[in-house]
């Protein structure tokens, strides 16, 4: 086995774990079983992991970065802040359709830190990350276009966050995309609606 810095190797087994938990699930997934799907020895995940939490919460911020990566790729300036904010809205879906086993780990992952003693905090900062991944994407749009929220960053952060939940539960309950453009349209239109030029420029 070819040796790698430890944060090298801890990707790698996130990755591992995310792989084996899409497919076979949170609570079916073993230590033993991560290590198999990463190629390693069991000895090797224990050195990088000293916890299940621990591994979650790798989980948990890998798999926010894979979404968030590409949207943030997407998000650069066009012709106007609703063109904008619509491409990143459809870099994210595109994600969820290109990966539904992935998103569909993410609620898993809530309902398993939810109801796993010790754990419940996993799910508060996971939905904690999500809305300060939005806040930080907010700030990236304020700085490339000129324009600042009419609410404050933090309330339409989480206010983002629950739209796109909600949007990407349903679609993975029905199966069926067909109506996404036009919610993703009306969601795009809502945040415009908040978006108002910085006067100070």
């Amino acid at each position: 086995m070819a040796r790698m810095p430890s944060a090298e190797r801890r990707r790698q087994l996130t990755e591992a774990a995310i792989r084996a938990m899409t497919r076979d699930g949170v609570a079916r997934t073993t230590t033993r079983s991560i290590a198999r799907e990463a190629g390693v020895s069991l000895s090797v995940f224990h050195y990088c992991f000293d916890s299940k939490q621990a591994l979650l919460e790798s989980v948990i911020a890998a798999i926010t970065d894979h979404s968030v990566t590409v949207v943030k790729e997407a998000i650069r300036p066009r012709a106007t802040v609703r063109e904008t904010v619509r491409a990143g809205f459809q870099a994210y879906w595109d994600h969820v359709c290109a990966h539904p086993g992935e998103h569909m780990l993410t609620y898993e992952l809530t309902q398993y830190a939810l109801r796993q003693p010790g754990f419940e905090h996993l799910a508060r900062a996971q939905y904690e990350l999500y809305a300060d991944t939005y806040a930080a994407l907010i700030e990236q749009l304020r700085r490339l276009m000129g324009f600042e929220p009419a609410v404050p960053v933090p309330v339409l952060a989480r206010y983002l966050a629950a739209l796109t939940d909600g949007l990407t539960l349903g679609f993975l309950a029905r199966g069926d995309d067909a109506s996404a453009a036009e919610l993703l349209d009306l969601i795009t239109d809502q945040v415009a609606g908040l978006l108002r030029e910085d006067v100070r420029r």
